[in-house]
């Protein structure tokens, strides 16, 4: 009977401890993208993001050291969904002209970043300047990404459809200008549209590779 007793507690709602931990985190995440991205990440308090989550303070605390660190775990979530996105999608593609496979790495990652209008205010708005270690993870991301662009160009100039040169500045350069680009467009100082951002950074992209 105790064992019985424990299992059923264990399993409240259907979850187990574990699994209502894990909800009750997802939940605080969610509630904080939404105010971070509506009303501003400065001006959320934490006992909003609890109050949208439907936990106390304490359960709070129990996930995250404070604000920021959710902060934190958004805007990696966000950078590592696209990354997944792009790779997943250039694995099957044919090694055609380089304005091909960027086309489908700009599709695969511009429809993931501006599906969610949320998820590039976080990245590109809301986690600028927010605190050294916030920037030291930016710019691990900023490698990242720039590592990944410049492989594309080595791989185009192996096939001989780019020039055979170090591409480690235009790579960064690039990740630069898209997330400018991208910054500008989620702030609205960027009146265009998904379109007009992506075929800017395709233009952009070919350029820069193929000069």
């Amino acid at each position: 009977m105790t064992d019985e007793v424990t299992t059923t507690r264990r399993a409240y709602r259907g979850l187990d401890h574990d699994e209502r931990r894990a909800a009750r985190r997802e939940r605080l995440l969610d509630a904080a993208l939404e105010l971070f991205t509506a009303e501003g990440y400065q001006r959320v308090k934490i006992v909003r993001i609890c109050t949208l989550a439907g936990v106390s303070t304490r359960n709070f605390y129990e996930e995250f050291e404070g604000k920021e660190e959710v902060l934190r775990e958004l805007h990696e979530r966000i950078n590592a969904a696209g990354m997944e996105r792009v790779t997943t999608a250039l694995a099957g593609a044919p090694d055609g002209e380089p304005g091909a496979r960027i086309a489908t790495l700009l599709d695969a990652f511009l429809s993931g970043v501006t599906a969610d209008p949320r998820l590039p205010r976080l990245a590109y708005v809301e986690a600028v300047g927010v605190s050294p270690a916030m920037e030291r993870q930016h710019q691990r991301w900023v490698e990242r990404w720039a590592t990944f662009i410049e492989e594309e160009a080595n791989r185009a100039a192996r096939l001989e459809q780019a020039p055979r040169r170090d591409f480690r500045l235009t790579a960064l350069g690039l990740v630069g200008a898209i997330t400018g680009l991208l910054r500008a467009w989620q702030s609205g100082t960027a009146h265009a549209s998904t379109d007009e951002v992506a075929a800017e950074i395709r233009g952009l992209m070919l350029a820069a590779i193929m000069r």
